[in-house]
């Protein structure tokens, strides 16, 4: 990854337009934290559609309130980097944190985890590597020189785990492709695939089930020629300094809402998730993925 680009990725454009939207006035802070004057700012990565994550998201925060007596500010940031950053920066207090954006945002800013997420039972997910069904592409030596989009720097099942993939079978992926782009979602890597904007791209597996109702001949038009190894799913974390009766309170009202049946539908709905787990080991396999990308971050103390 070119840790330049990553560096102004980071701190550019997507940081400030992430951190703007949570300004601290001088009567919010004379609130207490969780107040309706001064909600807890919770933030989710933009990993599908935005409009879609930020309706379920909002239901979240809605529900979690009626339980916690809580009350909750919610958006959904410009890249998943920009999270850990707001979060950095004491502008969100509670994180949805895609896999890898949790093990940067605790190296950096060593933010609390509170639950993993669990779908279909397990802690754990994979990337897979997609291609058109008719592209004639069967293996991931075929790639050479083919055009490949990736999700965000940031991305796990994304970037990360694919990158690793390559470097395991022999292919420097910085230099085995013509072409490489940051789509920013998973839906948009598949969308690129399907259009032939791009011949393969990196998502979670499957994602092309997120677009499947808009677009049902899908999974005739694309395929997945190889998958990453098994991955720590992703979690809601909260700042390091939020206080230890909040984040009791957050950490249980989730546990509860994802019992009932209205909790379990939105999760769903937001990012497939089928239950929230506690958790923190399961992120070595992910520090180990960032140490061997030589991840600048990584070798922070």
């Amino acid at each position: 990854m070119n840790l330049k680009f990553f560096s102004k990725f980071v701190l550019g454009f997507s940081i400030l337009a992430t951190l703007s939207l949570y300004p601290h006035t001088s009567t919010a802070e004379k609130k207490p934290l969780g107040s309706k004057d001064h909600p807890l700012q919770m933030m989710f990565v933009p990993s599908g559609d935005s409009q879609m994550i930020l309706k379920e998201g909002n239901s979240i925060a809605s529900q979690l309130s009626k339980i916690t007596g809580l009350h909750f500010s919610t958006g959904v940031a410009t890249s998943y980097a920009a999270v850990v950053e707001a979060m950095g920066a004491g502008k969100v207090d509670i994180g949805w944190l895609a896999t890898f954006s949790y093990v940067m945002a605790k190296q950096k800013y060593d933010v609390d985890l509170l639950l993993i997420v669990s779908r279909f039972g397990s802690p754990f997910y994979r990337g897979q590597i997609v291609v058109g069904s008719k592209s004639g592409i069967k293996s991931l030596k075929d790639l050479k020189g083919k055009r490949f989009a990736f999700v965000d720097p940031a991305s796990t099942s994304g970037h990360i785990y694919p990158k690793t993939l390559f470097l395991s079978e022999g292919h420097n992926p910085d230099k085995f492709f013509s072409k490489t782009v940051f789509a920013g979602s998973h839906n948009a890597v598949i969308l690129s695939v399907l259009k032939g904007e791009v011949d393969a791209g990196a998502t979670y597996d499957d994602a092309r089930a997120a677009i499947a109702k808009s677009f049902p001949d899908i999974f005739k038009k694309t395929r997945v020629i190889a998958y990453t190894e098994d991955i720590p799913n992703d979690t809601v974390s909260v700042r390091k300094d939020l206080s230890p009766e909040l984040k009791a309170k957050v950490k249980n009202g989730l546990l509860k809402l994802a019992k009932t049946e209205q909790g379990s539908r939105v999760l769903k709905k937001l990012y497939g998730i089928s239950g929230l787990m506690d958790l923190d080991a399961f992120f070595d396999p992910v520090r180990k993925a960032g140490r061997l990308l030589n991840l600048e971050f990584m070798n922070t103390p």
